[in-house]
């Protein structure tokens, strides 16, 4: 009699992981579903860009988290068939229960992190480089080049564009003269000038006003300057106690001239992240790299 409480309550216990289980993988399915149909309901390559950018790698956590709180659940119930209430084996379960699915989670989170995201611009140069169709007259456009998308970009774009914070595809369609302008993050963060409203503001010089010590952090101002409008600003920012990796920068790279150049990857890897970058001629390569710092990938 003493033990039968004990017992349907792990019984119960039990039963509620395995329903629950089932909740939190269908939860998951449902999510990854709900993702798909909207990715395919989204008709417009810019539009349907932009939201895997944003949202892809979002869902696909939520999914995970699920799979590993259900996987969890699963293995709580752990010998169901000839367990007995014991009072330590239970809550020695749900620790190890609560462990797996930390360990699921981590590992999730880390090819999310590491892995995917080279999967997900793979995914995202497709829909970037699809040939536009004018919706006007139903004709294909073609992509400008560097060179010639700069007749139609404003002073203001070419300048965001000159400092590599946004990137603009020019599509044009030669019968008509139609043109479309889509904008994409570019690969340095540059902050918006307050003044004239473009990504354009870059720091112009940094100064340490106090020192970080072993015991307190420090402060640094960050002098901005708009590379459009030249308005200017300063900005102060803590320095952590942690180790200071401002000094690294890559190594230099050289590349070689009166060749025909179609395209240029660079790969930059640094402090545990790994990053890839396009461009469409060598000097634009060039002076990404004498103007990036590896503080933007922290």
């Amino acid at each position: 009699m003493e033990t039968t409480a004990p017992n349907e309550f792990l019984s119960l216990w039990i039963n509620i992981m395995m329903i629950g289980s089932i909740a939190f993988f269908a939860i998951a399915v449902i999510i990854y579903l709900i993702h798909q149909i909207k990715v395919s309901s989204i008709s417009d390559y810019k539009a349907k860009y932009d939201y895997l950018s944003t949202k892809e790698i979002k869902y696909f956590k939520a999914s995970i988290i699920c799979i590993a709180i259900g996987i969890g659940m699963i293995i709580n119930t752990y010998g169901k068939d000839v367990r007995t209430f014991d009072l330590v084996w239970f809550f020695v379960l749900i620790f190890i229960s609560i462990a797996g699915a930390t360990l699921i989670g981590y590992v999730g989170a880390l090819i999310l992190q590491y892995y995917y995201p080279t999967r997900l611009h793979s995914k995202l140069k497709k829909w970037r480089y699809m040939p536009r169709v004018n919706p006007k007259t139903g004709n294909k456009m073609r992509l400008l080049s560097e060179d010639e998308e700069d007749v139609h970009l404003d002073e203001g774009m070419q300048a965001e564009e000159e400092v590599f914070s946004v990137d603009y595809d020019v599509w044009l369609d030669e019968a008509t003269g139609d043109t479309k302008i889509e904008k994409y993050q570019g690969h340095l963060e540059a902050v918006q000038c307050g003044n004239c409203g473009f990504y354009t503001m870059k720091v112009e010089r940094e100064e340490i006003v106090q020192q970080p010590t072993a015991e307190q952090e420090g402060e640094l101002i960050k002098h901005y300057k708009c590379q459009f409008c030249s308005s200017v600003r300063a900005t102060s920012f803590n320095i952590a106690k942690e180790e200071d990796y401002s000094h690294f920068k890559p190594d230099q790279m050289h590349f070689k001239k009166n060749v025909s150049v179609d395209l240029v990857k660079v790969e930059v890897v640094a402090l545990g992240q790994k990053k890839h970058y396009e461009f469409q001629t060598v000097e634009q390569a060039e002076k990404f790299l004498s103007e990036f710092d590896v503080d933007t990938m922290k």
